[in-house]
């Protein structure tokens, strides 16, 4: 990753409105945000759309914005973006990303209601989900996050992460078994 100093100098290039910037989060951080954009889409083309939609809505928001950690919010506005696209793409026809199967192996432990309370039991969830990641073992926690929020595939986990695919997949069933047990403790499922 760049370095915070690096990410302040891209910030204060969009400050200035200087269109270096926009080259300079490319340079950066482009293969990472093409990479979480193709791992939800399954297709290049798409994944880069996602990514170019998102450097404008950076270009459009700093300033006044100013984030902490510039990688985590491009990172945050290209899911958005990508996971807006798989939706609209399966809405029309069903896609050739591998999302759905990386959501259906947390629905056990996320339960969907589309209402108030549903809203604070999802704040509540996620905040018993982040106590549970920095309670786990740093692999363990990269391993949950890059599956379950940049929807990483199995194996590209093994892969990065040294494992065999069978390793990762018992490894992140039993993080997935840990976390429906703490939510259960919580009174949260």
């Amino acid at each position: 990753m760049v370095a915070d100093t690096k990410d302040h100098e891209i910030i204060l290039l969009y400050e200035q409105r200087d269109q270096q910037a926009i080259h300079q989060t490319k340079v950066a951080y482009g293969r990472l945000c093409e990479s979480v954009a193709q791992n939800i889409l399954g297709n290049r083309e798409d994944a880069e759309e996602c990514v170019s939609d998102a450097l404008l809505n950076v270009w459009n928001a700093i300033p006044p914005a100013k984030p902490r950690n510039f990688c985590a919010y491009l990172l945050r506005l290209v899911r958005n973006h990508a996971i807006s696209r798989y939706r609209e793409r399966r809405s029309v026809k069903r896609g050739d990303g591998h999302l759905p199967q990386t959501l259906d192996e947390l629905s056990d432990c996320i339960t969907s209601r589309e209402n108030v309370e549903a809203e604070l039991d999802r704040r509540a969830i996620l905040d018993a989900i982040t106590r549970f990641l920095g309670q786990i073992p740093e692999q363990q926690r990269h391993l949950f996050v890059r599956r379950y929020w940049y929807a990483s595939s199995v194996s590209e986990l093994a892969e990065d992460f040294d494992m065999s695919e069978s390793h990762v997949s018992v490894t992140l069933l039993r993080i997935r078994k840990r976390l429906r047990n703490q939510l259960e403790k919580e009174g949260l499922l």
